[in-house]
């Protein structure tokens, strides 16, 4: 039993200490890559974050991300490090500021990615930092596991069939009447929102998810404007074509995506 007890302590070390380590943010214009058309305007006063594979700005009142951003190109789409769940405090931002696990116990909410695992699979740090509770925000389960994940399933299939690179904005819309979880009051959003940019059409695609039970499994159902998420979340988007056209959607093929990352990720 002491046997079985050391085996197991070693092989859950280094999620451990992922838990209690520092990531120390890189310089912001390192994350241009990111953002090729910029930043989103808004609130002011709160910290940005650059990590390798995404960029994020977080509410210090809210505990959870005002946008997060990150550029999902082919080259990357296909990522086969295994997912590990190590979710951790971001310790980039001071106690009673930031988000901690304690948070999430028992509150009924997922520890929901904006930035998503899959979409940083492709190298091991950024897969890791995923998993830092800045880039998280309470979300219910069948929102988290259903809606959000087959739009997050539908970007990567469209990443591979294009071949074209998409710059992605996720967030979070939140007030002062918000629910709040945890010792720390972290914020439940109202709504979560996200806007893809195909990089070599430049066309834009937005979706506004109410942050309820019952939601449509089809996020077709939730598609919106540029415009319509600016006005909702008080903030503006750098996009490159027209705020207040609804783009028809390109169709999405799960198949061909899933069969080739089948054959690569053996």
């Amino acid at each position: 039993m002491k046997r079985f007890l050391f085996i197991l302590a070693l092989l859950l070390a280094p999620f451990s200490v992922f838990g209690a380590e520092t990531i120390v943010p890189k310089p912001i214009e390192t994350c241009k890559i990111q953002i090729p058309y910029g930043q989103p305007s808004g609130k002011n006063g709160n910290p940005i974050f650059c990590h390798i594979g995404y960029i994020v700005k977080v509410d210090l009142d809210g505990k959870i991300p005002n946008w997060v951003a990150w550029t999902l190109t082919p080259e990357h789409v296909i990522g086969c490090t295994p997912r590990v769940d190590a979710f951790a405090p971001d310790q980039s931002l001071p106690k009673g500021k930031r988000a901690e696990l304690i948070d999430y116990d028992h509150s009924g909410y997922d520890q929901g990615h904006l930035a998503n695992n899959a979409d940083l699979s492709w190298d091991a740090i950024a897969a890791r930092e995923s998993f830092l509770l800045s880039n998280m925000s309470p979300q219910l389960p069948s929102v988290n596991r259903g809606t959000w994940k087959n739009l997050e399933q539908a970007e990567r299939a469209w990443v591979y069939t294009t071949g074209h690179s998409f710059t992605i904005y996720a967030g979070n819309v939140f007030s002062e009447n918000s629910k709040r979880i945890g010792p720390n009051k972290v914020a439940v959003p109202d709504y979560l929102y996200k806007i893809l940019i195909d990089n070599n059409t430049k066309i834009s695609y937005a979706f506004l998810f109410p942050h309820k039970d019952g939601l449509d499994q089809d996020f077709t159902k939730y598609q919106t404007t540029v415009f319509d998420v600016e006005a909702i979340s008080s903030m503006g988007f750098p996009v490159p074509d027209i705020k207040t056209k609804k783009n028809n959607l390109l169709p999405v093929d799960l198949k061909s995506y899933s069969d080739k990352k089948k054959a690569i990720c053996k």
